[in-house]
């Protein structure tokens, strides 16, 4: 959605998705852009096409339905898709729209089997095999029977092992060391496999994490989700800057309220911030119900007119009071930049997810469909 008139508008800037993704590619390997959960939050039909234009060849969702949406839109590259439920019926229309789907089990492998065989379709499946993570992935108790259904099923023409893939919990920190441990694993996995007489081409365990900081990870296709939007997948790799990233989301509100109060007046509900000398007050109008983290407040901070301006209270559903000095040039109607990219003295989604202890991924991820987002393509410097 492109927004003309708003409250807010959540700015996306297409060149910087571009430049990350030039920036990814450099490890030198085909890198997947994960487009899930609406695309981190950015829109997932434009960053499929910003990603498509820039040579991705490989788009990456979560849900069944992710994909859908982006067939409907009109993408037509290889796509895959990998949490869905037992009983899912958009399992059917993904096999019939051409989108890869994963199995992470002896379950899963017979829904798939079952929905190829009722679309009289050969399904393209990706097994992903738990190294760790303990989430979704097949155990190592399970390989050899899962991996012999498979090929047995690949045999019979029902479906093609093209992928064999799993998930680090700890690339974020790369002195962990259940990193080399899990792509030790991960290297098991594919030996079994090879056992069975199958050698799927396409294996992947690296996100974005590893994707910058643990070659040994690359294998023969890298996934990349956060470090695609320019947020730093974590603080012990580095600032978004030091990875050269560029932050592609800038929330940006109008100032919707200038008010003078006097000492000991009380902002937001419970008072928990009092007043110790007369100052002005700025309504900013977003709050948690827009997806500003309620755990920011009388933390946060925002920028307006090059100032820093502390949050004031307790955020609320809808909107935030913020501290404008005891003299101001604000006026209602002024740009208030909630978080940006920090070119012009603005907090970052990493300063957001500092002062609500949290990641970055959540910051951006949450920001709501209440608030439209504006596509542009600025190159940065």
């Amino acid at each position: 959605m492109t927004a003309s008139f708003s409250r807010a508008r959540a700015r996306v800037n297409l060149s910087a998705i571009a430049r990350n993704y030039r920036r990814l590619t450099a490890c030198g390997v085909p890198v997947m852009g994960v487009v899930k959960a609406d695309a981190y939050g950015h829109g997932a039909v434009e960053i499929a096409r910003t990603l498509r234009a820039d040579g991705s060849d490989w788009l990456g969702v979560a849900l069944l339905s992710e994909a859908v949406q982006l067939r409907a839109a009109g993408d037509r590259g290889r796509m895959l898709a990998w949490l869905w439920a037992p009983g899912d019926p958009a399992l059917s229309e993904c096999l019939e729209l051409d989108v890869d789907v994963s199995v992470s089990s002896e379950g899963t492998l017979a829904e798939v089997v079952a929905a190829a065989v009722h679309c009289e379709r050969r399904a393209r499946v990706h097994i992903k095999v738990d190294t760790g993570l303990n989430r979704n992935g097949v155990a190592r108790s399970e390989w050899t029977r899962v991996f012999q259904a498979a090929e047995r099923a690949q045999q019979d023409g029902v479906i093609d092992i093209v992928g064999l893939w799993s998930h680090l919990a700890s690339a974020d920190d790369p002195s962990d060391a259940s990193n080399a441990e899990q792509q030790q694993i991960f290297r098991d996995a594919c030996d079994v496999l090879a056992s069975f007489g199958v050698e799927p081409p396409i294996r992947h365990l690296a996100n974005s994490g590893a994707t910058l900081n643990q070659p040994d990870s690359l294998f023969d296709l890298a996934r990349a989700g956060i470090a695609v939007y320019g947020v730093s997948p974590g603080e012990g790799l580095g600032s978004s800057a030091e990875l050269g990233l560029v932050p592609a989301m800038t929330l940006v509100a109008r100032l919707a309220h200038v008010k003078h109060i006097d000492p000991g007046a009380r902002v937001s509900y419970g008072g928990t911030w009092v007043a110790s000398e007369p100052t002005w007050i700025g309504l900013v109008p977003v709050g948690y119900g827009d997806g500003i983290p309620r755990a920011a407040s009388s933390r946060a901070e925002v920028l307006i007119g090059g100032r820093r301006c502390r949050v004031l209270g307790v955020i609320a559903m809808d909107q935030m009071v913020v501290d404008l000095g005891p003299e101001t040039e604000s006026r209602p109607g002024d740009d208030v930049i909630v978080f940006g990219a920090g070119d012009w003295g603005e907090p970052t989604a990493a300063d957001w997810a500092r002062w609500s202890d949290t990641i970055g991924y959540e910051i951006v991820t949450r920001i709501s469909p209440r608030i439209p987002r504006e596509y542009v393509t600025v190159e940065a410097d």
